[in-house]
């Protein structure tokens, strides 16, 4: 389910739930699927993932060079558009299984229904793999807000299938190189989204829209490349910007993702947060974090759920065990 997952069949990802209903019973047929589900890791697992962290965080890079990551950020990212463009990506074809508020109302019933085998199929007694099947916006016109859109990975799916006449999208990135890229598109329409430049970590924000104007703002794996001392910063102005009732659909990069495992020693900014080779950055939250972070904004939680996925390689008979925090934060 991360953000580079290829493409699926784009209806069948719409009727059927594509993720949470793969669980693992029998350790004999691991190699028998690609990816299994809701992935319950025992002690040792959990030991030696936090060892390998503890080894890849001994070496931390300099104060300068932290300093450089910071404050050249957006050559960094620009580079990477200029780079992947449009190619790296892949439509995030299990977007509405997971947050069935960004689509139309004839895709939330069968979404819906999806949801609630997915819910069947999780422990109901475990708080960290259940999904709450929540009520969905009401209706009239929406407006929906990405944050850290890249070339459009969210906002094409939303506009291809939520054709509500009433709703308009915004979206917005730290880097020029993407939102050139996605008005190139040509699913971008100008009738009903709208792509912008913002610097999120800025004081005060230039937007097209006014404060307490927003149905939904949508932050998918993009708060993990912010530095951690500025994330409060980006959660009070979402707040801000969100109407009285309005919804925040979160998901990014949990502890012990595979990704963060990977590291050498010389990548860590500081903890948990690390330097790619490419000079872009990511952060690996827990829920605890995510739940601190939302709530001393003034928000309420009413999804806040660990999804560990075990990816294999069968050809190699390898295992990737990926790590997600998934939200939905009420205003």
């Amino acid at each position: 389910m991360d953000e580079n997952t290829p493409e699926a069949n784009k209806d069948e990802s719409i009727k059927r739930p594509q993720f949470g209903n793969r669980t693992l019973s029998n350790n004999d047929n691991v190699f028998q699927h690609n990816a299994w589900d809701n992935v319950v890791w025992n002690e040792e697992q959990q030991t030696l993932a936090q060892q390998k962290v503890n080894e890849n965080s001994i070496v931390t890079l300099s104060d300068e060079k932290v300093w450089e990551y910071e404050c050249e950020a957006n050559k960094y990212w620009d580079k990477f558009y200029g780079i992947h463009e449009n190619k790296f990506f892949k439509d995030r074809h299990w977007l509405f299984t997971e947050f069935p508020e960004l689509a139309a109302d004839t895709v939330k019933q069968d979404v819906k229904q999806s949801l609630r085998s997915v819910t069947e199929n999780r422990s109901k007694n475990d708080e960290e793999t259940h999904i709450k099947i929540l009520d969905l916006p009401s209706e009239g016109g929406h407006k929906i807000l990405e944050i850290g859109c890249g070339v459009g990975n969210t906002v094409f799916p939303i506009l291809l299938y939520n054709r509500d006449p009433s709703l308009f999208v915004y979206c917005c990135d730290f880097s020029t190189k993407a939102i050139d890229i996605l008005k190139q598109n040509p699913a971008y329409d100008t009738s009903r989204c709208e792509a912008f430049v913002l610097d999120v970590t800025q004081e005060n924000w230039q937007t097209p829209f006014e404060p307490e104007s927003l149905d939904i703002i949508v932050l998918i794996f993009v708060l993990s490349a912010i530095q951690p001392d500025k994330m409060k910063h980006v959660i009070q102005q979402v707040y801000k910007y969100l109407k009285p009732g309005g919804l925040v659909l979160f998901r990014d990069y949990g502890r012990y993702d595979l990704a963060q495992l990977r590291f050498k020693k010389g990548s860590c900014l500081s903890e948990n947060f690390y330097a790619r080779g490419d000079g872009t950055r990511v952060y690996f939250f827990t829920q605890d974090e995510v739940k601190t972070l939302f709530t001393s904004c003034g928000f309420s939680e009413e999804q806040n759920l660990v999804d560990r996925r075990l990816q294999v390689n069968r050809g190699k008979q390898l295992k990737m065990y990926r790590v997600w925090i998934q939200g939905k934060y009420r205003k």
